[in-house]
């Protein structure tokens, strides 16, 4: 084997860290080596980069086509069994129910050459409306947040190198040090040049104990926390008057939004002291320039988007957004969770992340696609509610790249769901909770085994390359994107080739939003990546946005009035303690691979109860025994992990599980109105020993 070293990216998180594999030959498929040269990582990796190849392994990966037999058990196959099962499962259920009975199911972790043959497969082949993605439940509210005022969305608007160059970071709802650990550096840098940091989290995390200020709001209040900020903001005179008149509309409304929530209310709503308010706003506004950066915690709830755009008001008010160093930013958190909603995963958008409602943007795609206009379906079910519709509107499911078992909300139920179809089947790399309910299993290639651009959090577009071959048996999803078009009568339209894909992709992409047309696999390798928009290849890509303007149409960004309201599911007697959920360092999403990896399984064996030392004397339980967690919806039982940096009236579990440690087994999905973001984040619950 050739001892040669392929420049890639980690497969797990946006940051998109640059690494360096090499081949090896004593019994692993490749090892880590640092590249120092990428700007976004700069050599450093989490556990789960440096452990990354060992999913690699045929041991641990599906290697074979597997299709449930007549005694209901999966077994091998070949792939034309199970491409013609498959084929044959999807076209019966499309002639006896309709087109919309067929949904898809996409996933944050495809390359933007796979998320975009996924649309356009749904959409051209299947004729179904029916297809959405696991990204809807990773920043969804943030994009919409985005678009309501800016008009654009990037998850941020500049490079994380202008981060530690900021005057003063305010971090909501993110556990850096666990969920992006090389990212860290930035906060540190940050402090290191003179700056400042204030964390908001109803947990004091390892990222909160970095921090100059740590606010612990009450979780699902973080909408009444930036109100109550932005009301000091006004009331102390720290608007920045100038800027507000020359590059923003709709201050009015949201003025008069923010000054109904006065600091003694907010208070009392969030549990955060007047005194520590006033400080993060003189903080805040005292420095030079500033940035606010969320990411899961306000934004997974059904108030996520309103929530968001409070902040985004905040940051219009104080002058903090469309100038150097200053604005607000998402941190996405998928893999490739930004250019997986770009390019045609999402249930209302076409590549390029223009509007399937839009006629101009029908006409372009179907241009390129050779189609008529007339012939794509329209909008169709959110993720939730597409899972939801499983086995009644919606019969028949293809899945790629998720584990909706394990990471969807009120799991127990969407389990049922996918149980219940007619037909359903899975491409992934591993044998997912999801995959064994499957009656065709496809094995896919990996991120080291395959050649695929990604976007990170920044909007940077990258090239992650082939360094090794994929076992026999595998085949890669555009191959069987390509087979299964074929055999449903579109032999052509859905090459095989990655790069064939993208460059399509440019076309379809070129004049939108998220403009591509200027990015080729050979400036992504040259430069590091490349930032979109960028229209042409003379164009040196965008790395900050706004700065001359925003991308409304007439340039201004837009406050969006928005007013406090409760979470949609509130404590009672019956379930008097709030449940909210989250990551831990060494596992990432759902776990169907991390779980597969021994030094990670070491470090992080499975689920826990994180509770306060008050709360557990109450219920009656020590360190590491077991504490039952109940909601309305489902049950889970884990070990107790006895913590003061979490308050008294919450608890946390990590969600990388299945079995009776399920965390989302509890969670709500009641929907953000907007975004359709359930509220992962914030539930009532009943907390007991459990015997």
């Amino acid at each position: 084997m050739a001892s040669t070293e392929t420049s890639t990216h980690c497969p797990y998180c946006a940051l998109q860290c640059g690494m360096k594999l090499r081949p090896v030959t004593d019994g692993a498929v490749a090892e880590v080596v640092e590249r120092t040269d990428f700007p976004v990582n700069r050599g450093a990796l989490c556990g789960k980069g440096r452990t990354a190849p060992a999913v690699l392994a045929a041991g641990v990966r599906l290697t074979g086509p597997l299709v449930r037999d007549a005694g209901g058990e999966l077994a091998p196959a070949s792939w034309d069994e199970a491409l013609e099962r498959i084929a044959d499962g999807l076209r019966g259920t499309r002639a006896e129910h309709g087109a919309d009975a067929v949904g898809v199911f996409g996933g944050g972790g495809l390359t933007n050459e796979k998320a975009y043959a996924l649309g356009k497969f749904a959409r051209v082949v299947l004729g179904t409306s029916q297809i959405d993605y696991n990204g809807r439940f990773c920043m969804s509210s943030a994009a919409a947040a985005h678009q309501r005022a800016f008009g654009l969305d990037r998850g941020l608007p500049f490079p994380l190198e202008d981060v530690p160059r900021t005057g003063c970071v305010i971090l909501v709802g993110s556990n850096l040090a666990e969920t992006m650990p090389p990212a860290l550096r930035y906060l540190t840098e940050l402090k290191e040049n003179g700056g400042r940091l204030i964390v908001i989290d109803p947990r004091r995390t390892r990222t909160a104990e970095q921090a100059d200020l740590h606010l612990a709001p009450r979780p699902g209040t973080d909408l009444a926390l930036a109100l109550g900020m932005l009301h000091l903001v006004v009331a102390d005179g720290r608007v920045d008057e100038e800027f507000v008149a020359a590059r923003t509309s709709g201050w009015d409304e949201a003025r008069a939004g923010a000054m109904a929530h006065w600091p003694e209310l907010v208070e009392r709503l969030t549990g955060v002291p007047v005194p520590q308010l006033r400080e993060a706003v003189e903080m805040f506004c005292g420095a030079e320039a500033g940035m606010v950066l969320t990411a899961r915690g306000p934004e997974q709830q059904a108030k996520g988007t309103d929530t968001v755009g409070a902040w985004i008001n905040f940051c219009l008010a104080t002058g903090r957004a469309g100038r150097p160093l200053s604005g607000y930013g998402c941190l996405t958190g998928q893999g490739n969770g930004q250019g997986g909603r770009e390019h045609g995963q999402k249930a209302d958008q076409l590549p390029g992340y223009r509007k399937l409602t839009d006629p101009a943007a029908r006409r372009h795609v179907a241009g390129v696609w050779g189609v008529d206009p007339d012939s794509l379906p329209g909008p169709g079910r959110s993720a939730y509610e597409l899972l939801d519709a499983l086995g009644r509107d919606v019969r028949s499911l293809l899945v790629m790249g998720s584990n909706p078992v394990v990471s969807a909300p009120h799991a127990g139920h969407v389990e049922e769901r996918l149980r219940s179809l007619d037909f359903l089947a899975v491409a992934d790399v591993v044998l997912s909770e999801t995959a064994a309910l499957a009656d065709v299993v496809l094995p896919v290639t990996q991120w080291a085994e395959e050649t695929g651009t990604t976007t990170n959090l920044e909007g940077r577009v990258l090239l992650r390359q082939r360094a090794v071959t994929p076992p026999d048996g595998v085949r890669s999803d555009l191959e069987v994107l390509n087979a299964l078009a074929g055999l449903l009568g579109h032999g052509k339209g859905f090459p095989a080739d990655p790069e064939e894909v993208f460059d399509e992709l440019r076309r379809a992409s070129a004049g939108g939003p998220a403009d591509y047309a200027g990015i080729s696999y050979e400036r992504i390798a040259a430069e590091d990546g490349v930032f979109w928009p960028c229209p042409d290849e003379e164009h040196a890509g965008t790395p900050r946005l706004f700065l001359e303007r925003f991308a409304t149409d007439d340039g201004r960004a837009r406050f969006v009035p928005v007013t406090h309201r409760a979470a949609a599911e509130e404590t009672d007697a019956e379930y008097p303690v709030v449940l909210t959920t989250g990551r831990v360092v060494s596992q990432y999403q759902s776990g169907a691979q991390t779980r597969r990896v021994a030094e990670l399984n070491a470090a992080a064996p499975g689920p826990f109860v994180e509770l306060h030392p008050r709360l557990a004397e109450r219920i009656g339980v020590a360190e590491g025994e077991s504490v039952a967690v109940t909601s309305r919806r489902g049950r889970a039982v884990a070990p107790a992990r006895i913590t003061v940096a979490i308050r008294q009236d919450t608890v946390f579990m990590p969600f990388h599980w299945p079995g009776e440690g399920r965390a989302n087994s509890l969670t709500n999905p009641a929907l953000d109105p907007v975004s359709r973001m359930p509220e992962f984040k914030v539930c009532a619950v009943r907390v007991e020993a459990a015997g």
